[in-house]
């Protein structure tokens, strides 16, 4: 009888890329992160920045949880590389309050019971803040188009849409 044949030799180890040093400038503070090149934006600003208010619901890019502004735009964090934003002005809902007092949107989400279970009401406040900023929405129709990739399990638009529409009109409650 035969032995079996042996294996002269195994494929190469491969080693990991190395971690990239990179610059985020989150909620007007400039941070230094040490991360592998893979790693999301949403996952830098959770695990490595304990910036968790941006949330990660489906991580595909398809419910808007996780919608952050970069530059002033809105912008998927969980689809986004951390080291494509590097030196970019990020900012999150922890850093839309300026000086102790909440954002505008933030009133009026509060005033229009605009959330439930308040899973997805930060991705849906820098959505409508970056809607705001781009000027393009003008009826409700609109507002619901252009926000309709922020997801509420909740169905809480009707609400939602009349915190948008306050601020629009420069009330926000």
């Amino acid at each position: 009888m035969q032995g079996r044949p042996q294996a002269t030799s195994h494929p190469p180890k491969r080693s990991l890329p190395p971690e990239l040093e990179v610059g985020l400038h989150v909620n007007g503070v400039e941070r230094r992160v040490v991360l592998r090149p893979w790693t999301t934006l949403l996952d830098a600003l959770r695990e490595h920045l304990d910036l968790t208010g941006t949330k990660k619901g489906c991580d595909h890019g398809q419910c808007g949880a996780c919608t952050v502004l970069i530059d002033g735009r809105r912008v998927l964090s969980c689809l986004t590389l951390a080291v494509m934003k590097d030196g970019a002005e990020i900012t999150t809902i922890e850093g839309l309050a300026q000086n102790g007092e909440l954002h505008p949107l933030q009133t009026a989400f509060i005033a229009h019971d605009g959330f439930q279970c308040g899973y997805c009401t930060p991705g849906q406040i820098c959505s409508a803040a970056g809607l705001i900023a781009e000027g393009r929405a003008k009826t409700s129709d609109e507002i619901r188009e252009l926000m309709s990739g922020n997801i509420c399990r909740c169905g809480c638009y009707p609400n939602i849409l009349a915190a948008i529409e306050a601020v629009m009109q420069g009330a926000e409650t």
